[in-house]
């Protein structure tokens, strides 16, 4: 059975990096399509960034362009999402999750597998 854990969250002033990690499990890395997500409070759950098994098609929301990185580990079978140059809008809860079906990729029903969730919050 799939499982995924997120690690990396935390308070972060506006213009500071956070590395967001989702160890899985269950599953390689590599044979999913892996997502990351966030829900603020009050808000739908919106699509932030995705990997697809090839590794080189990758996807990002347009408000995270040029600040946030998807990567993929198959060493430590993780993937994991750098953000940089923060914003207080930013603050969420991070979630990741695998999908083992194609699709678009952004929409939170494709994806079977998620982890908890890891709050990440930017104070202005």
């Amino acid at each position: 059975q799939a499982q995924l854990v997120e690690s990396g969250g935390g308070l972060v002033q506006a213009g500071g990096s956070l590395r967001l990690s989702c160890a899985a499990s269950g599953f390689t890395v590599s044979t999913y399509a892996l997502g990351w997500f966030r829900q603020a409070p009050g808000k739908e759950r919106e699509f932030v960034a995705a990997i697809r098994t090839s590794g080189t098609m990758i996807y990002y929301a347009d408000f995270v362009k040029g600040r946030f990185t998807i990567s993929r580990d198959k060493a430590k079978n993780t993937v994991d999402l750098q953000m940089n140059s923060l914003k207080p809008e930013d603050t969420a809860v991070y979630y990741c999750a695998a999908t083992s079906n194609r699709g678009t990729y952004v929409r939170p029903n494709e994806y079977a597998d998620w982890g908890q969730g890891t709050q990440v919050t930017v104070s202005s």
